[in-house]
């Protein structure tokens, strides 16, 4: 039974947080509105230099709902229906613009039950046809957490951002066949090398290091997975942290890059201290930091610390 002061306290701040929710929910309507006649743009033919000037953001993190609907204009789809997992509460996702724009299917997975319950007391929930998963993604489950869900064969888009074996499952999937795969890269491991942290089926990027900045892998491994898995990678975002691959059988005339070519280092200054509290390290300070740390170079099958990475 509540006592009388949380029950008060429910009735003064209940309000305040409607108020809240219903601002929000303005601002991303008013956002979706301001953003379609560069959508327009995209599907009248306009060609951009590189995939980052097509970025916009309305429910994403960083650019990532513009790059999407660019390439959307130039990949055909015939299932619309995406998949991301490590979404958090979805309120920043790459994905919740297919959802609420365009009407898309979708599955979103995410570790932690308070945050799936989150999602889940949204309006978009019966609005659109969304399913939640709670579950901490391995590549040992993948495969089963997708086609329990329903979501396997050809789908238009799969975003993973896992904080640690993103690498490792991709590798995995073999159920689904998505177009376009978002997939989020660790930029301090550099671009001319292919490595990736070492498989760990409990890997927790806060317990690998205390700095949070061991994770993933090299934007090269991911390129050369791809390259075996029939994609083609088209570009990172200006924040250094996400590339785009689209499945070459759909890939048309989008241009081909190299690890290399489409490399973008990250400026973000999201290093933590022992405590766990934010310590803003930029440059090459931040892989000084976890420089005795082992990664696996996927071309070799041989380990080396990053502070040996060129």
């Amino acid at each position: 039974m509540r006592s009388p002061l949380k029950q008060l306290a429910r009735r003064v701040l209940a309000p305040i947080v409607d108020r809240l929710d219903t601002l929000r929910a303005e601002i991303e309507h008013n956002r979706m509105l301001i953003v379609q006649s560069r959508i327009r743009e995209f599907h009248a033919g306009a060609t951009l230099n590189r995939l980052a000037d097509a970025e916009f953001r309305v429910f994403s993190q960083w650019g990532e709902d513009g790059i999407i609907q660019y390439l959307l204009a130039r990949v055909p789809i015939a299932h619309c229906a995406f998949v991301e997992f490590g979404v958090e509460n979805y309120r920043e996702s790459n994905t919740r613009f297919l959802l609420m724009n365009d009407n898309w299917r979708g599955l979103v997975i995410d570790a932690d039950p308070h945050a799936i319950a989150q999602i889940q007391a949204q309006e978009y929930m019966w609005r659109h046809d969304l399913t939640t998963v709670c579950a901490f993604v391995t590549r040992e489950n993948i495969n089963h957490l997708l086609a329990d869900a329903g979501f396997s064969g050809d789908l238009g888009l799969l975003s993973i951002d896992l904080d640690g074996n993103d690498y490792w499952v991709w590798q995995a999937i073999n159920v689904a066949s998505p177009r376009i795969v978002v997939i989020e890269y660790n930029s301090l491991f550099g671009a001319h090398r292919a490595v990736t942290v070492p498989y760990d089926p409990r890997f927790r990027r806060g317990a690998a290091h205390a700095s949070h900045l061991y994770f993933g892998a090299s934007l090269k491994a991911l390129c050369l997975l791809a390259a075996d898995r029939g994609y083609v990678f088209v570009g990172s975002n200006s924040a250094g942290n996400n590339a785009f691959f689209v499945r070459s059988d759909v890939a048309g005339g989008l241009p081909a890059l190299s690890a290399e070519e489409g490399y973008v280092e990250s400026r973000m200054r999201e290093s933590r201290d022992a405590r766990g509290r934010l310590s803003f390290v930029s440059g090459a300070a931040r892989r000084a930091l976890i420089a005795d740390m082992p990664v696996l170079d996927v071309e070799t099958s041989t380990m080396l610390r990053v502070g040996e990475l060129p």
